[in-house]
């Protein structure tokens, strides 16, 4: 069940800008990112510091660093490290039968606000998060986020100690959110000793989040990334 939360301290405007840029920097380096950042770099005018110091300081590393160098980087951090999922409810469940419970529940977060994925990411991947709170549904969007609050601080410091590039895009994203409360420190806390879970038991069913075969392709409603359609009735 979920809890009552703070309302943001932020403008609707200003946390759309900051969700929407982290989306778009934590993704996968490529040239159309590269492209992208004279104008997340305008954009960032209109977010308040520190988070706007934040999103500008991965900018500049983006500016100054040879692509292939990024992409590697990029593999290195989030595809080999458990501690550093991009994945929100790998965290709480790692990949067990949990897990897959956990990401129907955005998949239905998503269709109650008249969207669905398309097929090329997971539900709860960050990117996919911050995007959905950025340009469909606001309130549901952070709600997704302060619902796996603990596994964001987490993926933060794991960031911090491993002084990556992507920490300041994570630490701009929790800057958003409300401060830690003592049961979510708590969580924190169990993640850091424990880590994620480790059952695996096959997630085939929940592999891809394509929620209904008979979307019409002319109600597609483009977004930068990831692509969010109308569900079909």
């Amino acid at each position: 069940m979920r809890r009552n939360n703070p309302r943001s301290s932020h403008s609707p405007r200003m946390l759309n800008v900051a969700w929407q840029s982290a989306s778009l920097l934590l993704d996968y380096p490529d040239e159309r990112l590269l492209g992208n950042v004279t104008m997340l770099r305008a954009a960032s005018q209109a977010v308040p510091d520190p988070i706007r110091s934040s999103l500008q300081e991965f900018m500049g590393h983006l500016e100054t660093t040879p692509l292939r160098e990024l992409q590697q980087d990029y593999v290195d951090t989030f595809d080999t490290r458990r501690r550093c999922n991009l994945f929100l409810t790998y965290f709480a469940h790692g990949d067990t039968r949990k897990r897959g419970m956990a990401l129907l529940r955005f998949k239905q977060t998503y269709l109650q606000s008249g969207f669905e994925l398309d097929d090329a990411e997971l539900p709860d991947h960050l990117c996919v998060v911050l995007e959905y709170a950025a340009t469909v549904d606001q309130v549901q969007g952070r709600q997704l986020m302060l619902d796996h609050r603990a596994g964001l601080e987490l993926l933060r410091i794991s960031l911090r100690d491993l002084d990556s590039a992507w920490f300041p895009v994570v630490e701009a994203v929790c800057a958003t959110l409300p401060p830690l409360r003592g049961d979510e420190r708590d969580a924190v806390r169990r993640l850091a000793a424990e880590g994620p879970p480790e059952e695996e038991v096959g997630l085939a069913p929940f592999a891809t989040p394509h929620f209904s075969p008979n979307v019409q392709s002319a109600g597609i409603v483009a977004l930068p990334t990831p692509t969010f359609h109308p569900a079909s009735s």
